[in-house]
């Protein structure tokens, strides 16, 4: 089987779903569906099941990603560490990140190199459809996301960033030329879910408006390119975090602020068990780094919460 077969087989294990599959791995589809089709030839039996609804894996490829995926992950660090090495480098922090901003995060990435300079951060995209899945596989060491967290086996770390909150409408929507909405008007809408766990739903999408009203909930998404769609089309809208208006700024969507939503804060987490001198040293240099362009005066950090 060959090294990137294998690597297709765990992250279709993981995503169980095929689409996401070749965008995470920038391959097309075909290629995904070619891999899996040719290691279920080999084997002799089918290691998904899969019709229009779903994906999952069989007993027989539940088997295979739990003997594989620790041999696969072995490897990667062992070429990991000979790559650093070579760079004269000799650890490395993963860190992943739900927020797409990444580029206001760089003094924090400086200041934590600046103080580890044998040290290689690594960036990784992370969806919001299973927020801490990569974090709790160990895939990676720490993770910028959006809070609260409540997760008992997660530590939360300091609050690096706040913005507002904003509602996503396709460019023709009713709302988009307004200079404001309320949590009110979202009774009269359908509104995107997706977002995992629920209390994060809450926070962004309550369950009913301020004066009682039901906000009707419509399709469930994973990530921003899959909420584009049904934007343009007036098929749903969602309120989002204020970021996106930069770095997913398009003619066929609006971004109209919601003036009674929360702040939307964002922090570091961490495994309670993996916790390391490392990870510490980068939520230390979390408190001590200029706030991104656009976030709050410096006297609004807040300190570590957990």
């Amino acid at each position: 089987m060959e090294l990137r077969d294998i690597e297709i087989f765990l992250t279709l294990a993981k995503e169980l779903h095929f689409t996401r599959t070749a965008e995470r791995l920038h391959v097309t589809q075909a290629r995904v569906s070619q891999a899996i089709k040719k290691q279920e030839r080999r084997i002799g039996a089918p290691l998904f099941e899969r019709n229009n609804r779903r994906v999952a894996l069989t007993p027989i490829g539940k088997r295979l990603f739990d003997d594989i995926q620790p041999m696969y992950r072995g490897l990667c660090e062992g070429m990991d560490r000979a790559r650093l090495a070579a760079r004269g480098k000799t650890g490395v922090l993963r860190v992943g990140s739900i927020a797409v901003n990444l580029h206001d995060f760089r003094e924090l990435f400086d200041a934590f190199a600046r103080g580890h300079p044998e040290c290689e951060v690594q960036l990784r995209h992370v969806d919001f459809g299973d927020p801490f899945g990569q974090l709790r596989a160990g895939d990676i060491d720490v993770q910028i996301v959006w809070l609260p967290v409540k997760e008992p086996d997660l530590t939360v770390g300091p609050v690096i960033y706040t913005e507002p909150i904003v509602l996503a409408v396709g460019a023709t929507h009713r709302l988009a030329g307004r200079a404001s909405v309320s949590y009110e008007d979202l009774a009269d809408e359908t509104v995107m879910g997706g977002a995992r766990p629920d209390y994060w739903r809450e926070i962004l999408v309550p369950v009913r408006t301020p004066s009682g009203r039901l906000i009707p909930i419509g399709p469930s998404v994973s990530n921003f390119q899959e909420m584009i769609p049904i934007l343009v089309t007036d098929e749903a809208v969602s309120p989002v975090h204020a970021q996106a208006a930069r770095y997913y700024a398009r003619p066929d969507i609006a971004y109209v602020p919601i003036h009674d939503a929360p702040p939307g804060r964002w922090g570091l987490i961490w495994r309670t068990g993996g916790e390391t001198e490392l990870i510490r040293s980068f939520a230390s240099a979390a408190h001590t780094v200029a706030i991104p362009p656009g976030g709050p005066p410096a006297t609004e950090r807040a300190t570590p919460t957990g």
